[in-house]
Protein backbone atom coordinates (compact mmCIF):
# COMPACT_ATOMS: atom_id res chain seq x y z
CA UNK A 1 0.00 0.00 0.00
CA UNK A 2 1.48 2.66 -1.12
CA UNK A 3 -1.23 5.43 -0.50
CA UNK A 4 -4.89 5.47 -0.01
CA UNK A 5 -6.49 6.08 3.58
CA UNK A 6 -4.30 6.99 6.55
CA UNK A 7 -4.38 4.84 9.86
CA UNK A 8 -6.10 2.08 8.00
CA UNK A 9 -3.86 -1.41 9.33
CA UNK A 10 -3.34 -3.70 6.78
CA UNK A 11 -2.62 -7.44 7.65
CA UNK A 12 1.03 -8.21 5.81
CA UNK A 13 0.49 -11.54 5.63
CA UNK A 14 -0.84 -14.78 6.74
CA UNK A 15 2.09 -15.91 8.87
CA UNK A 16 1.58 -16.12 12.85
CA UNK A 17 3.92 -15.99 14.94
CA UNK A 18 3.83 -16.94 18.85
CA UNK A 19 5.57 -13.71 19.80
CA UNK A 20 6.50 -11.58 17.34
CA UNK A 21 8.50 -8.41 18.41
CA UNK A 22 11.08 -5.36 17.28
CA UNK A 23 10.41 -4.36 13.55
CA UNK A 24 13.66 -3.28 11.88
CA UNK A 25 13.64 -1.54 8.57
CA UNK A 26 16.28 -2.32 6.50
CA UNK A 27 15.88 0.92 3.92
CA UNK A 28 19.18 0.14 1.88
CA UNK A 29 17.48 -3.70 1.14
CA UNK A 30 14.16 -2.49 0.56
CA UNK A 31 13.69 -5.50 3.83
CA UNK A 32 11.93 -5.57 6.67
CA UNK A 33 13.31 -7.58 10.00
CA UNK A 34 11.63 -8.70 13.34
CA UNK A 35 11.94 -11.63 15.85
CA UNK A 36 10.06 -14.00 16.73
CA UNK A 37 11.42 -14.27 20.70
CA UNK A 38 10.37 -17.37 22.09
CA UNK A 39 10.94 -19.68 18.56
CA UNK A 40 14.28 -18.37 18.63
CA UNK A 41 14.10 -17.28 15.31
CA UNK A 42 14.92 -13.81 13.02
CA UNK A 43 12.95 -13.18 10.35
CA UNK A 44 13.14 -11.42 7.17
CA UNK A 45 10.75 -10.18 4.18
CA UNK A 46 11.52 -8.12 1.06
CA UNK A 47 8.64 -5.90 0.87
CA UNK A 48 8.91 -5.62 -2.76
CA UNK A 49 9.36 -9.37 -3.75
CA UNK A 50 7.31 -11.20 -0.95
CA UNK A 51 11.06 -13.06 -0.77
CA UNK A 52 11.21 -14.49 3.20
CA UNK A 53 14.09 -15.41 4.94
CA UNK A 54 14.78 -16.94 8.43
CA UNK A 55 17.55 -17.86 11.12
CA UNK A 56 17.58 -19.84 13.73
CA UNK A 57 18.97 -19.37 17.11
CA UNK A 58 19.92 -21.58 20.54
CA UNK A 59 17.67 -19.69 22.63
CA UNK A 60 15.18 -17.10 22.96
CA UNK A 61 16.06 -13.76 20.71
CA UNK A 62 14.87 -10.72 22.80
CA UNK A 63 16.16 -7.54 20.33
CA UNK A 64 18.61 -6.89 17.58
CA UNK A 65 19.93 -4.23 15.19
CA UNK A 66 21.27 -3.20 11.79
CA UNK A 67 25.05 -2.46 11.75
CA UNK A 68 27.33 0.09 9.61
CA UNK A 69 28.97 -3.02 8.13
CA UNK A 70 26.04 -4.59 6.81
CA UNK A 71 25.79 -7.29 9.81
CA UNK A 72 23.33 -7.81 12.33
CA UNK A 73 23.89 -7.32 16.23
CA UNK A 74 21.54 -10.00 17.99
CA UNK A 75 20.54 -10.54 21.65
CA UNK A 76 19.86 -13.41 22.79
CA UNK A 77 18.44 -14.71 26.38
CA UNK A 78 22.14 -14.06 27.67
CA UNK A 79 24.83 -13.62 25.06
CA UNK A 80 25.59 -10.80 22.29
CA UNK A 81 26.67 -11.62 18.90
CA UNK A 82 26.77 -10.84 15.18
CA UNK A 83 24.91 -12.41 12.33
CA UNK A 84 25.70 -11.55 8.74
CA UNK A 85 22.75 -11.76 6.75
CA UNK A 86 24.44 -12.87 3.62
CA UNK A 87 26.67 -16.04 4.68
CA UNK A 88 24.95 -17.07 8.18
CA UNK A 89 28.41 -16.30 9.51
CA UNK A 90 28.17 -15.88 13.38
CA UNK A 91 30.62 -13.82 15.89
CA UNK A 92 29.97 -13.57 19.28
CA UNK A 93 30.48 -10.25 21.33
CA UNK A 94 29.59 -10.22 25.00
CA UNK A 95 27.32 -11.60 27.27
CA UNK A 96 24.88 -10.25 30.25
CA UNK A 97 25.79 -11.68 33.24
CA UNK A 98 22.99 -10.75 35.59
CA UNK A 99 22.79 -12.97 37.94
CA UNK A 100 19.32 -13.77 37.77
CA UNK A 101 16.52 -15.46 35.75
CA UNK A 102 16.30 -12.83 33.29
CA UNK A 103 16.07 -12.58 29.55
CA UNK A 104 16.93 -9.79 27.34
CA UNK A 105 13.72 -7.91 25.82
CA UNK A 106 13.74 -5.28 24.05
CA UNK A 107 16.24 -3.25 21.80
CA UNK A 108 17.44 -0.46 20.07
CA UNK A 109 20.38 1.23 18.50
CA UNK A 110 20.61 4.42 19.84
CA UNK A 111 22.11 7.98 18.40
CA UNK A 112 25.41 7.22 19.69
CA UNK A 113 25.87 3.95 17.39
CA UNK A 114 25.63 1.90 20.17
CA UNK A 115 23.08 -1.18 21.58
CA UNK A 116 20.84 -0.73 24.31
CA UNK A 117 19.37 -3.61 25.24
CA UNK A 118 16.32 -3.74 28.04
CA UNK A 119 16.15 -7.00 30.55
CA UNK A 120 12.70 -8.42 31.75
CA UNK A 121 12.31 -10.67 35.15
CA UNK A 122 11.46 -13.85 33.56
CA UNK A 123 9.65 -14.91 36.30
CA UNK A 124 5.58 -15.25 36.43
CA UNK A 125 5.08 -12.41 39.25
CA UNK A 126 7.58 -10.61 37.41
CA UNK A 127 9.75 -8.31 39.90
CA UNK A 128 11.71 -5.36 39.33
CA UNK A 129 14.89 -6.71 38.94
CA UNK A 130 15.51 -6.23 35.43
CA UNK A 131 17.94 -3.20 33.73
CA UNK A 132 19.12 -1.31 30.46
CA UNK A 133 22.15 -1.76 29.27
CA UNK A 134 24.28 0.17 26.46
CA UNK A 135 26.57 -2.02 24.46
CA UNK A 136 29.60 -0.98 22.23
CA UNK A 137 31.56 -2.77 19.29
CA UNK A 138 34.64 -3.46 21.70
CA UNK A 139 32.03 -5.20 23.79
CA UNK A 140 31.65 -3.24 26.79
CA UNK A 141 28.12 -3.66 28.46
CA UNK A 142 27.20 -0.63 30.66
CA UNK A 143 23.99 -0.88 33.33
CA UNK A 144 22.38 2.68 32.57
CA UNK A 145 19.36 1.63 34.63
CA UNK A 146 17.62 -0.71 36.69
CA UNK A 147 14.78 -1.59 38.70
CA UNK A 148 12.52 -2.90 36.27
CA UNK A 149 9.67 -5.62 35.59
CA UNK A 150 10.00 -5.88 31.92
CA UNK A 151 12.32 -2.96 30.02
CA UNK A 152 10.61 -1.93 26.71
CA UNK A 153 9.50 0.95 24.23
CA UNK A 154 13.51 2.64 23.58
CA UNK A 155 12.66 5.09 21.19
CA UNK A 156 14.82 8.59 20.73
CA UNK A 157 13.77 11.92 19.61
CA UNK A 158 14.78 13.06 15.81
CA UNK A 159 18.06 15.07 16.91
CA UNK A 160 18.42 12.46 20.10
CA UNK A 161 18.71 15.14 22.51
CA UNK A 162 15.99 12.78 24.17
CA UNK A 163 15.57 8.65 24.87
CA UNK A 164 11.94 7.37 25.77
CA UNK A 165 11.86 4.30 27.68
CA UNK A 166 9.07 1.99 28.92
CA UNK A 167 8.02 -0.63 32.11
CA UNK A 168 4.96 -2.81 30.14
CA UNK A 169 4.24 -3.51 34.00
CA UNK A 170 4.77 -0.35 35.60
CA UNK A 171 2.83 0.81 33.24
CA UNK A 172 5.08 3.92 32.48
CA UNK A 173 7.25 5.62 29.47
CA UNK A 174 9.81 7.84 31.22
CA UNK A 175 12.35 10.30 29.15
CA UNK A 176 15.86 11.17 29.59
CA UNK A 177 17.70 14.02 28.74
CA UNK A 178 20.61 12.05 25.80
CA UNK A 179 24.09 12.91 25.16
CA UNK A 180 24.62 11.61 21.77
CA UNK A 181 28.40 12.57 21.91
CA UNK A 182 28.86 9.88 25.20
CA UNK A 183 25.78 7.89 25.30
CA UNK A 184 25.12 9.45 28.98
CA UNK A 185 21.27 9.77 30.03
CA UNK A 186 20.54 12.01 32.86
CA UNK A 187 17.20 14.02 34.18
CA UNK A 188 15.15 11.23 34.10
CA UNK A 189 10.98 12.45 34.01
CA UNK A 190 8.45 10.61 33.77
CA UNK A 191 6.56 10.96 30.52
CA UNK A 192 3.18 8.80 30.30
CA UNK A 193 1.30 6.56 32.94
CA UNK A 194 -0.44 4.21 30.95
CA UNK A 195 -3.37 1.46 32.07
CA UNK A 196 -4.68 -1.86 30.38
CA UNK A 197 -7.37 0.44 28.96
CA UNK A 198 -5.59 2.43 26.54
CA UNK A 199 -2.91 0.22 26.62
CA UNK A 200 0.53 -1.41 28.60
CA UNK A 201 3.35 0.54 26.88
CA UNK A 202 5.20 -2.17 24.63
CA UNK A 203 7.49 -1.05 22.12
CA UNK A 204 7.66 2.55 20.70
CA UNK A 205 9.00 4.35 17.83
CA UNK A 206 9.28 8.50 17.55
CA UNK A 207 8.31 10.44 14.12
CA UNK A 208 9.58 13.36 12.50
CA UNK A 209 7.23 15.76 14.66
CA UNK A 210 8.58 14.48 17.78
CA UNK A 211 5.12 12.30 18.56
CA UNK A 212 6.06 8.98 20.34
CA UNK A 213 4.06 6.01 18.93
CA UNK A 214 3.33 3.21 21.96
CA UNK A 215 1.97 -0.70 21.39
CA UNK A 216 -0.75 -0.66 23.51
CA UNK A 217 -0.12 -4.25 23.99
CA UNK A 218 -3.17 -5.02 26.63
CA UNK A 219 -5.78 -2.60 24.73
CA UNK A 220 -5.24 -3.54 20.82
CA UNK A 221 -4.27 -0.01 20.35
CA UNK A 222 -1.67 1.59 18.35
CA UNK A 223 -1.24 4.74 20.02
CA UNK A 224 0.41 8.36 19.15
CA UNK A 225 1.51 10.79 22.35
CA UNK A 226 2.52 14.56 21.51
CA UNK A 227 5.65 15.70 23.49
CA UNK A 228 4.02 17.19 25.80
CA UNK A 229 2.07 13.76 26.64
CA UNK A 230 -1.50 14.24 25.04
CA UNK A 231 -2.98 11.09 23.69
CA UNK A 232 -3.46 12.53 19.68
CA UNK A 233 -4.41 9.01 18.28
CA UNK A 234 -5.57 5.71 19.57
CA UNK A 235 -5.48 3.40 16.31
CA UNK A 236 -7.68 -0.48 17.23
CA UNK A 237 -5.30 -3.04 15.98
CA UNK A 238 -6.87 -6.62 14.03
CA UNK A 239 -5.60 -8.14 17.27
CA UNK A 240 -5.84 -8.15 20.75
CA UNK A 241 -1.79 -7.60 21.70
CA UNK A 242 0.21 -5.56 19.49
CA UNK A 243 3.78 -5.35 20.42
CA UNK A 244 5.86 -3.03 18.74
CA UNK A 245 5.63 -0.66 15.82
CA UNK A 246 8.15 0.73 13.69
CA UNK A 247 8.52 3.19 10.16
CA UNK A 248 9.73 2.06 7.37
CA UNK A 249 9.10 2.12 3.47
CA UNK A 250 10.82 4.93 1.03
CA UNK A 251 8.99 7.41 2.95
CA UNK A 252 9.54 6.63 6.12
CA UNK A 253 5.43 6.71 6.24
CA UNK A 254 4.67 3.16 6.73
CA UNK A 255 4.21 1.51 9.86
CA UNK A 256 4.90 -1.65 10.35
CA UNK A 257 3.45 -3.60 13.54
CA UNK A 258 4.32 -6.64 15.15
CA UNK A 259 2.14 -9.14 17.57
CA UNK A 260 1.79 -11.75 19.86
CA UNK A 261 -0.35 -15.16 20.32
CA UNK A 262 1.52 -16.21 23.56
CA UNK A 263 -0.31 -18.07 25.42
CA UNK A 264 -3.50 -18.11 23.67
CA UNK A 265 -5.63 -20.70 24.42
CA UNK A 266 -6.98 -22.54 20.69
CA UNK A 267 -10.54 -21.02 21.43
CA UNK A 268 -9.11 -17.70 21.84
CA UNK A 269 -6.57 -17.98 18.69
CA UNK A 270 -9.61 -19.51 16.74
CA UNK A 271 -11.40 -16.29 18.08
CA UNK A 272 -8.74 -13.85 17.12
CA UNK A 273 -7.43 -15.60 13.89
CA UNK A 274 -5.21 -12.59 13.21
CA UNK A 275 -3.38 -12.35 16.40
CA UNK A 276 0.49 -13.04 16.03
CA UNK A 277 0.39 -11.58 12.67
CA UNK A 278 2.15 -8.24 11.14
CA UNK A 279 0.17 -5.36 10.28
CA UNK A 280 1.16 -2.18 7.97
CA UNK A 281 -0.67 1.48 7.92
CA UNK A 282 0.25 4.66 6.43
CA UNK A 283 0.99 8.23 7.93
CA UNK A 284 0.98 11.24 7.75
CA UNK A 285 4.49 12.38 9.90
CA UNK A 286 7.53 9.93 8.52
CA UNK A 287 9.68 8.09 11.23
CA UNK A 288 12.79 9.15 12.77
CA UNK A 289 14.92 6.29 10.66
CA UNK A 290 16.87 4.40 14.05
CA UNK A 291 20.42 4.75 13.88
CA UNK A 292 23.18 2.00 12.43
CA UNK A 293 25.54 0.39 15.27
CA UNK A 294 28.78 1.44 14.68
CA UNK A 295 31.70 -1.18 14.68
CA UNK A 296 35.16 -0.87 15.08
CA UNK A 297 38.24 -2.74 14.53
CA UNK A 298 38.41 -3.09 18.84
CA UNK A 299 35.79 -5.33 19.21
CA UNK A 300 36.88 -8.93 20.85
CA UNK A 301 35.04 -12.07 21.42
CA UNK A 302 34.51 -13.25 25.35
CA UNK A 303 35.93 -16.22 25.93
CA UNK A 304 34.47 -19.66 25.63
Amino acid sequence: MTGGVMYQPEILSDETFTLAECPNWDAANNRLYWTDILNCKLHALDVATGLRKTWTFDSELGCFGLTDQGRIIVALRKDILFLDPKTDARAPLCRIEDGINSRTNDGKIGPDGAFWVGTMDDNPEKMPIASLYRITADGKIEEKATGFKISNGIAWSADGTKMYHSDSRGPWVNRWDFDVATGNISNCTRYLDLDDRLGRPDGGAVDAEGCYWSAGVSAGNLNRFAPDGTLLKSIPMPMPNPTMPCFGGPDMKTLYVTSHQEGYSPEKRAEFPHAGKLVKLRVEVPGVPVTAFRENSERRAYPR
